[in-house]
């Protein structure tokens, strides 16, 4: 068994070897708290929750850090904006981005350390790099030579000479200008922290790399994150953790956007879907299988009609599941998973090809259902539960059967109540005979959202696709 993963820095898949038998350490580059998260903010963390459970269920030990970045230009200018503290805005996201991580089935890190908490780690990095040539204060700021470092933008694959660096406000007294600000000099009215080259705050880079350097030490597995942090943010990181002394990742593993119109999700294109709006329209877990089952590395074109389809293909397998479950009660797990699903996301995390083997194990289900094989009905939805469970998808995991944020559950009871009677009466005009009667309320009961199956042991209702 080897997993293979593609490295951004290679260009390439390759065997996936751990720093540590039978450890994986993995940073994933988390939220800047400046606003509450889109979809496309929280696909990078489902992504990366799948990755982790596979590497669990394949035996290792895993340490996953998700970073908060708690301070930045984005939330000072919101601070401006609103008339609020920058702290308030900061926490009142970071939140909502946690509610948005839990809702769709994410597990916790092992650690999420916040920007803010590390300065102290910031100003040793700082001070070791002004030491060894490779920074330089100026006007209170700290600044990366970019030409001391001769691996320089290898991750993106770009020329220096051809480099436009992005850059903040009030970044004066630059060598280059394309040196990047580690540590910006306090302005009035801004938070600031103390250092040895005057009062100031951290730049966005220098975060990731000191708190790197604190959770996972100098070199570590796999460094995560969306395809549009590659430049400038995963270049300038490594930058300064291999100029500090360390050797880092191993490992670049990026993901794709969500994106509308071709364009990516963006809170400043004004076309971003907030997660906190999209739970009350969409079954969590439906929302969870839409993101978290396209491959890591591919687009994802948000529309309503793309939902739909999540929304029915699911509906398929959780149809099978409640159908074993009516028959034969509950069923645990499968101890092992089928070869062909393991070998799929043994490569590079293969979602799309490993679901397709879901499915077929739920049509062989449904087949041992209507010959009623009850025996090979369990053993499928054994298997299927055990490959839905890396996914986070298993309905009937306590995360989803609680199903508190789900579409409607909270009223469950009532709703299934009021429908029993109404197939009452159906079964009842069916007894007489009454085909007439009988079609014409399950005919009303399917325009109001409602499926009608009728099983050896009665008619049952689910709700339909919307």
């Amino acid at each position: 068994m080897t997993i293979r993963l593609y490295d951004t820095s290679a260009r390439q898949i390759r065997d996936f070897s751990p720093l540590n038998d039978g450890c994986v350490s993995i940073y994933l580059c988390g939220a800047t708290v400046q606003a509450a998260p889109h979809i496309g903010h929280i696909r990078s963390g489902l992504n990366f929750d799948i990755m982790r459970r596979w590497f669990a269920y394949r035996g290792y030990d895993v340490t996953f850090v998700r970073n908060v970045t708690d301070i930045d230009d984005k939330i000072i200018r919101k601070s401006a904006e609103q008339g609020r503290p920058w702290w308030a805005i900061g926490y009142e996201n970071e939140r909502a981005f946690n509610n948005g991580y839990d809702v769709l089935g994410c597990l916790p890190p092992t650690y999420e350390p916040r920007a803010t908490g590390h300065i102290t780690e910031m100003v040793e990095m700082m001070r070791g790099l002004i030491e060894r040539g490779h920074a330089y204060e100026a006007d209170g700021n700290v600044y990366f030579d970019v030409r001391s470092f001769p691996g320089y933008l290898e991750l993106s694959n770009q020329e220096l000479d051809n480099l436009l660096q992005p850059e903040g406000e009030g970044e004066t007294g630059k060598r280059d200008p394309r040196d990047f600000a580690m540590w910006k000099a306090a302005k009035e009215g801004e938070p600031s922290w103390e250092t040895p080259w005057g009062r100031g705050r951290p730049g966005w880079h220098l975060e990731c790399s000191a708190m790197a350097h604190k959770y996972l030490g100098r070199e570590f597995d796999i460094h995560g994150g969306g395809i549009d942090l590659i430049f400038p943010h995963h270049e300038n990181e490594i930058a300064q953790a291999k100029a500090f002394g360390d050797a880092f990742a191993r490992y670049w593993v990026h993901n794709g956007w969500v994106t509308m119109s071709g364009e990516k999700m963006s809170k400043s294109l004004g076309n971003s879907v907030l997660v906190s709006e999209m739970v009350k329209q969409w079954r969590p877990i439906v929302l969870r299988y839409y993101l978290g089952t396209p491959h890591y590395r591919s687009m994802i074109e948000y529309s309503e009609e793309a939902l739909r389809e999540a929304e029915s293909a699911f509906a398929r397998i959780e149809g099978f599941v409640q159908r074993v479950v009516e028959k034969a009660g509950t069923v645990e797990p499968a101890a092992e998973l089928p070869p062909a699903f393991a070998d799929a996301m043994d490569d590079d995390m293969g979602v799309p090809q490993a679901l397709a083997i879901v499915h077929t194990t739920v049509r062989q289900g449904n087949s041992a259902l209507a010959a009623d094989d009850k025996e090979a009905a369990v053993a499928r939805l054994a298997e299927v539960r055990a490959m839905l469970g890396v996914l986070g998808l298993d309905p009937l995991d306590p995360h989803w059967a609680g199903g508190a944020s789900d579409r409607g559950e909270d009223l469950h009871g009532v709703v299934d109540t009021l429908v029993r009677m109404v197939l009452d009466q159906r079964e009842a005009a069916r007894g007489r005979k009454d085909w007439a009667t009988a079609d014409g309320i399950r005919d009303q009961l399917n325009q109001s959202g409602l499926v009608i199956e009728d099983s050896p042991t009665g008619p049952r209702w689910t709700l339909g696709p919307r």
